[in-house]
């Protein structure tokens, strides 16, 4: 992504298989006002379970662990990122491969506090990035379940729509998060909510420091160090 500032791990989960495009939202059981995206990412790289970003709602931090043109190794395995890997073992499952893409994005926070709850700076540029490479912004299987309603079935052929999904939504794994986030909030940052006519522009466009509007994105880019 970027501009966002690397912590690279030596590890990722291999080539993706192909399929349609999907992110997947993670929540790794941290207080983001206690812990740091670098702390975070970094205990995540040692473990071996990179993601592709972690992202600090509160404040806009985000780091990025892995191109996103390689798989993550996150889903399946357990979220909290304080847990003893040599006494909880954990299996990597298939699903981190599904899909020509499939993006693993860490947050800071808790299934129990859903993170749409908190002020997502930051949420716009994370949506452009993944706009610009042609995931759609729909959420096949609709809102996560809540913390406590975890269990719901995750079935294979929403899965296969590609789109956003909370982890608890994917298929092959026993992830709870991230509760019952809004939607609707991560769908429309960003849109045109109408249809607004172009101005007249008599000299040079100026120059806006903001995220692209949803008419501006092109097509994906090619792979370039700087793009994944």
């Amino acid at each position: 992504m970027p501009g966002v500032r690397c912590i690279r791990a030596d590890t990722d989960g291999g080539y993706l298989r192909g399929g349609a495009p999907r992110v997947v939202w993670l929540t790794l059981g941290a207080d983001p006002r206690v812990i740091s995206v670098c702390s975070a990412a970094q205990r995540l790289v040692q473990e071996n379970r990179p993601c592709h970003l972690v992202w600090d709602p509160l404040t806009g931090d985000l780091a990025q662990l892995l191109p996103i043109v390689r798989a993550g190794c996150a889903l399946g395995t357990p979220e909290n990122i304080d847990y003893a890997p040599d006494l909880l073992p954990y299996r990597q499952p298939g699903v981190n491969r599904e899909g020509r893409l499939c993006v693993q994005i860490g947050v800071l926070g808790s299934p129990r506090e859903p993170f749409t709850s908190y002020q997502m700076i930051g949420l716009s540029e994370i949506l452009a990035w993944l706009d610009s490479w042609q995931i759609p912004r729909r959420w096949p299987a609709g809102m996560p379940a809540p913390f406590r309603q975890a269990t719901r079935a995750r079935r294979r052929a929403l899965w296969a729509l590609g789109g956003h999904f909370g982890a608890s939504q994917v298929p092959d794994c026993e992830n709870v998060g991230p509760g019952g986030i809004d939607i609707d909030q991560i769908v429309s940052v960003g849109t045109i909510t109408g249809d607004l006519p172009e101005p007249v522009r008599t000299g040079p466009a100026p120059i806006r420091l903001g995220p692209r509007t949803a008419h501006e994105i092109q097509a994906a880019p090619s792979l370039s160090a700087a793009a994944v």
